[in-house]
């Protein structure tokens, strides 16, 4: 067990994070061990960490020197933030700083990034196809995480920078899943028109996440992007209406609507999918299945997803 490289997890009880806890904890042989990294050592989802396995750490992004201490003695470390958190974009970019800066001075040997596009560099501030908001973002939790990309790249330690997609799991904890409309009919709701949607597993970010660290130098100082399936709405209306047996379809809402709906962070869901169905063949080509596949060949489609998950959406 000495023998084994650490890997440090930011948020290990988040999705992400977990996600690649278990990865790690499920390779016993892989020559690595994890160390769960969480701001609430006592909580239930860190102590079941700890009887899987992991060494569970306590540190707070907000504060550097505690994120130093978590990483001293690592091989490398997996850096996350979460948004929806606090709503703050500034707090977020804080918060990757840290972590940077954090590596460095640990001396790590690998740190991923998990990150998004920075939306205006397609979409300006000055373009008034969306919305400006809070100022000077277009989409905050894309932009802060774009814009916080230059600490990992300038931080002379090997990076990768690893660009996620829409989670299906958004289904069962963000309220996405299907819902009876006036009409009484279930339906999902995006305002995707025909476009596809890059989607993913978050258990699948996880084993991503472990893969891109066992291959060693292979994907340092690169741009790994991916994704488990790209699908419409219709198609994903399809799948629930075959897994459920109920018939379940798509309401196409255009984007301004969906800013105007009524739940925190609606007006940035709305530009973000704004931005994915504007820039479609940019942002599906990069996230390529068949490059995340090899990666991952675990990696689940949406309807193999949808049937483990089952129980986990209840359709009303």
């Amino acid at each position: 067990m000495e023998n084994k490289k650490i890997i440090a997890v930011v948020g290990a009880t988040g999705a992400q994070g977990s996600g690649l806890v278990r990865a790690i904890l499920n390779d016993p042989e892989g020559g690595f061990k994890a160390r769960a990294i969480t701001r609430n050592p006592s909580s239930d989802k860190a102590k079941e960490l700890k009887e899987m396995g992991a060494e569970v750490v306590e540190a707070n992004i907000d504060e550097k020197q505690t994120v130093i201490k978590a990483f001293e003695g690592a091989y490398a470390a997996y850096c996350v933030t979460n948004f929806w958190e606090h709503f703050s974009p500034e707090r977020e970019m804080q918060q990757a700083k840290n972590m940077a800066e954090a590596g460095k001075e640990a001396g790590l040997k690998h740190m991923i990034w998990s990150t998004l596009e920075d939306t205006r560099k397609w979409i300006p501030l000055d373009d008034d196809r969306m919305p400006t908001l809070m100022g000077k973002y277009k989409v905050p939790h894309f932009d802060a995480k774009g814009e916080a990309d230059d600490y990992f790249t300038n931080n002379n330690v090997p990076y990768t920078l690893l660009f996620t997609s829409f989670y299906w799991e958004n289904f069962i904890y963000f309220g996405m899943g299907p819902q009876k409309g006036e009409d009484g009919e279930l339906a999902i709701t995006f305002p995707m028109s025909n476009k596809r949607l890059p989607g993913i597993a978050v258990e699948d970010i996880g084993k991503c996440a472990y893969n891109i660290i066992k291959a060693g130098d292979t994907y340092k100082n690169k741009i790994v992007a991916i994704a488990g399936e790209h699908l419409t709405g219709n198609e994903m209306a399809e799948i629930f209406t075959e897994v459920y047996g109920k018939k379940v379809k798509y309401n196409a809402v255009d984007p301004e609507t969906y800013r105007n709906f009524d739940f925190d962070g609606a007006d940035d869901l709305g530009n973000m999918f704004q931005f994915k169905v504007e820039e479609e063949e940019y942002f599906c080509t990069m996230r390529d299945i068949s490059a995340t596949r090899r990666l991952n060949p675990e990696l689940k489609n949406f309807r193999s997803w949808l049937k483990e998950n089952k129980e986990k959406i209840k359709l009303e």
